[in-house]
Parts: structure tokens; sequence; C-alpha cells
């Protein structure tokens, strides 16, 4: 999937299924932000800094953009080099934290927890394939970490 190329690079090797889902999960969290920043899903993206209320407020007030828009460009880079062979270090840093940010919505939505998956999931769960997904992006964030620490 990803390999360490020349010059701390990473080549990609993914298939057109799997640049395809990952297109849409990008664009889908990226309609999230743009339309409803204060989705619920979001909380583990923005967790908060500060025990009091007004300091929160004041934080979010002068950090909230900022915070905001350093997500979206993750994401709109994935977007752009989700169909190159190869990305540059820097690329592959910020392919990391769009991959987080993906897989800690995704885990919010489905409530997961320490001991979620403890049980078997059984194919006729509803979520099973939300659930798929979330260990692909488990999968994929570890070996684009172990690509880059070779």
């Amino acid at each position: 999937m990803f390999e360490r190329g020349q010059e701390g690079g990473v080549e990609l090797r993914l298939s057109r299924d799997e640049r395809s889902l990952l297109a849409g999960l990008v664009a889908e969290l990226r309609a999230v932000l743009d339309g409803a920043p204060g989705d619920p899903s979001l909380r583990r993206l923005f967790p908060p800094a500060y025990d009091e209320a007004a300091d929160e407020r004041a934080y979010r007030d002068l950090m909230g953009n900022e915070l905001l828009d350093g997500r979206r460009a993750a994401l709109t880079l994935v977007a752009e080099t989700v169909e190159h062979e190869r990305l540059s270090a820097e690329e592959a840093d910020t392919w990391l934290r769009a991959l987080n940010d993906l897989r800690l919505v995704l885990g919010t939505r489905l409530d997961v927890k320490e001991d979620t998956f403890a049980e078997e999931l059984q194919r006729d769960d509803p979520r099973a394939p939300a659930f798929a997904v979330y260990g692909y992006l488990s999968w994929m964030q570890e070996e684009l970490i172990a690509a880059l620490s070779t």
C-alpha cells in the first residue's frame, strides 16, 4: 500500500477502489466541516482546551477558524494527491493527519471505545460496513507510519 520512496517520499500502491473510497470519505468530511462545523461527530477533532466555559469560548473565538482551516487544508491535499503515485514526506505527513481525522470522526459516529472490538462483529450488524471502513483507515494509517519510519 505504502512503500518508502527515494528522498523521504512514499510510493502509493492503492487500487482504483481504494482511491475512490478515500476520495469519497475526504469529500464527506470536508462537506461536514464546511456545512456543519458544530456536528457532534466532530467533537474529537476539536476537544475542549479549557475546563472553564468562558476560557473555552475565548479560545474558540481566537483559534477556531485556524484549527478548522488546518483540517480543511489537509483534506484538500489528500483530495488533490489521491491519484498520485508518489507523495513527498510533507504530503505523507499531511495524509497521516487527514487519515487520523477521518478515523476520529467515524469512530465518534460509531461510538468506538477500547472494548468495541472485544467481541466479534456479526455480518448482519448494520454497522458492519462502517466498522470495516474504520478498520481499513486504521490499517492504512499504520502502513503509512511504517513506510515513513523505515
